[in-house]
């Protein structure tokens, strides 16, 4: 396994992480959970990552009931949960939901009370909220910090201009911005990571675990003549997945990827995986896995690096058609 710095900071995530999201309490139970959970730790993933949201707080109840039962040395670890859209679902009332004081607060002891844990190695706003101060977010994510219950915060799926505008609050008062940003990244999805976000990487230095590197399993090619029933997107619920994700036009592109990726003798997920890699402002990929066989072909994503020769990304790059363009000076 390798190792990065997130962003600026001191904290070493793995390269490859591991996501619940979907998967744990929807696609698996507790039993495969524990299995690949502990595949994941033995190749040395040190990031677990969850939210309030995720199967609306029994992702977080089953990660919790996994790593009391392994017992895995705290300081070897580290464990997220992410707060916003509460996990009441339709019955979440005023103050459930948002980046209000009261909401994180006690979402955060939510996380700590289903993860089992006494801390957060990081927090995350899961989303902006348009209806509360900036200032009071951050504030109160740097309480959270001060009492010892998060040891870094960060943000996910917010715009490049909002990051810059908590750090100028933190700044301001003088106390912790956000370390982290988790955006979506794939090679359908890239503007924020290869565009917007540059100047913020510039001069923060913020890192990022990027999820959905398979673009929610379309880039593993197991979509390609269809929708299998034990797919994701065969599930109840997720159907604006479905018709975001499996259109004629993608759908064509992957194919042609699963071609490129044939001919250098790996899989099509490790291919775009790998491409997720190369970029030096990913901190860490966030992987879903619901067999033991899968996380450990995406493992295999480590060693496919190399093989992404420039005219290997060339050749990407005339596929997909998509790179993002900077502003002219």
């Amino acid at each position: 396994m390798q190792y990065r710095r997130m962003g600026k900071s001191g904290l070493q995530l793995s390269a490859l992480s591991l996501g619940s999201w979907v998967t744990f309490s929807k696609q698996i139970n507790d039993k495969k959970a524990e299995e690949i959970m502990s595949l994941a730790y033995d190749q040395g993933i040190n990031f677990f990552d969850n939210a309030e949201i995720y199967a609306l707080g029994q992702s977080e109840e089953m990660m919790g009931r996994i790593l009391k039962k392994k017992k895995w040395d705290r300081t070897s670890y580290c464990v997220s949960s992410k707060a916003y859209f509460g996990w009441r679902g339709e019955a979440n009332r005023p103050n459930q939901t948002g980046l209000s004081r009261k909401h994180l607060t006690e979402a955060c002891h939510e996380a700590l009370r289903r993860l089992q844990v006494d801390y957060l190695d990081l927090y995350y706003c899961h989303r902006p909220d348009k209806q509360t101060p900036i200032e009071e977010t951050v504030l109160a994510m740097n309480t959270l910090i001060q009492q010892g219950k998060i040891l870094y915060w960060g943000t996910s799926e917010w715009s490049g201009v909002e990051v810059m505008e908590a750090h100028r609050v933190a700044e301001h008062y003088r106390i912790i911005g956000p370390s982290v940003e988790q955006p979506q990244y794939n090679l359908f999805e890239r503007n924020k990571m290869e565009n917007e976000y540059l100047g913020v990487f510039n001069t923060v230095g913020m890192g990022t675990t990027i999820f959905s590197p398979l673009a929610t399993g379309l880039l593993s090619g197991k979509y390609n003549d269809g929708i299998p029933k034990d797919g994701r997107l065969a599930m109840k619920g997720f159907d604006w997945l479905a018709d975001r994700w499996l259109t004629p036009d993608k759908i064509a592109k992957v194919k042609k990827l699963a071609v490129l990726a044939a001919d250098m003798k790996i899989s099509l997920a490790q291919l775009s995986i790998a491409w997720c890699l190369r970029n030096p402002n990913v901190s860490s990929v966030i992987l879903g896995a619901t067999k033991k066989e899968q996380l450990l072909d995406n493992l295999k994503s480590l060693e496919a690096v190399e093989k992404l020769t420039p005219a290997v990304l060339e050749k990407i790059e005339k596929i997909m058609g998509n790179k993002p363009k900077l502003p002219a000076f």
